[in-house]
């Protein structure tokens, strides 16, 4: 049997463990742990981390793992589910993306004891979890008033990472090459294969987008011989690339499309208009394409990014 050890605790076959890593105190004093939970089953398996809150204003991923966390049912038959609801605490506190210091835990691996709070955090996450594990899901949304359709964002040159995200079947899949310092990046440096999983928009919950997040990953366990049940796949449209469509003037964006749509080239998308309707100018579609990504705002500036259209 393979040997797990998290900060110095051993997790044994058929054990339900809850660990906190001591990260740092707060100005106040207040000591701040990372928990990690494990469930290990009494027979050998895959290793699988399922994270959220990289980003702290990104709810949907956190609420989506706590949910998991919480359903008795998800507990492996085999192999060893390490879930990391709430990875980035400071930047929940704080309703924030990044660290007090403006740095992003997502652009800071494989990190530094010495560092700066998110080095610290990320040299934790490289060196007591990432040699753990064999495969993970990282829960991720758009940002401030910019909704993701439910999409599985993998490098299409990573073999494993595509046969997995087939596996979890969400709507879309999006060839994403991978960022330099990331989460993901580091992970796969170590061959192991995290997806990114993109649904909803920060500060703003998504009962779908957590549905989806849930269902997607009950489907990739299930085809790891994990767990017994899972819903069916949905029908998963690979796309090669996507862009934004981006305003051309400023004022009130009045959109005609929803997340999900299939649209054409030069298929009118929405307005935008002045408030005191002299000026109306359409957004359209430069390529036909499926809508992955879309503003909600309603108040839309010169260069602002309004559609995200992926294609194949």
């Amino acid at each position: 049997m393979r040997e797990i050890v998290i900060n110095g605790i051993k997790v044994r076959p058929g054990q339900t463990l809850n660990i906190d890593i001591a990260i740092a105190r707060l100005p106040t004093h207040t000591l701040i742990d990372l928990p990690v939970f494990i469930k290990r089953a009494k027979e050998d398996g895959p290793v699988v981390l399922i994270s959220g809150g990289v980003h702290g204003d990104e709810i949907n991923g956190i609420i989506a793992v706590r949910k998991m966390l919480d359903e008795e049912e998800l507990q492996p038959t085999k192999g060893t589910l390490i879930f990391m609801p709430l990875v980035n605490v400071y930047g929940f506190l704080s309703n924030s993306r990044t660290f007090p210091d403006g740095r992003d835990l997502n652009r800071s691996f494989p990190g530094s004891k010495k560092g700066s709070l998110a080095s610290q955090i990320a040299f934790i996450l490289s060196n007591e979890i990432i040699p753990l594990i064999d495969y993970g899901i990282d829960f991720h949304t758009g940002g401030r008033m910019l909704s993701n359709y439910p999409q599985i964002r993998v490098d299409y040159r990573d073999k494993k990472g595509v046969e997995l995200a087939k596996a979890f079947g969400t709507h879309f899949l999006l060839n994403s090459p991978h960022i330099d310092k990331s989460f993901r990046k580091e992970a796969y440096k170590r061959k192991k294969h995290i997806l990114v999983y993109e649904g909803g928009e920060s500060m703003r919950l998504d009962d779908y987008a957590v549905e989806e997040a849930i269902a997607g990953t009950r489907r990739m366990l299930q085809y790891l011989g994990m767990i017994e049940e899972a819903s069916v796949r949905k029908n998963t449209v690979m796309l090669t690339e996507s862009s934004w469509s981006r305003a051309k003037v400023s004022g009130i964006f009045n959109s005609s499309i929803k997340l999900g749509d299939e649209v054409k080239k030069g298929q009118m998308l929405a307005k935008i208009s002045d408030p005191y309707g002299q000026v109306k100018v359409p957004v359209k579609a430069t390529y036909n394409g499926h809508v992955i990504g879309l503003n909600n705002n309603p108040v839309v500036n010169a260069g602002d990014a309004l559609v995200h259209i992926g294609r194949h």
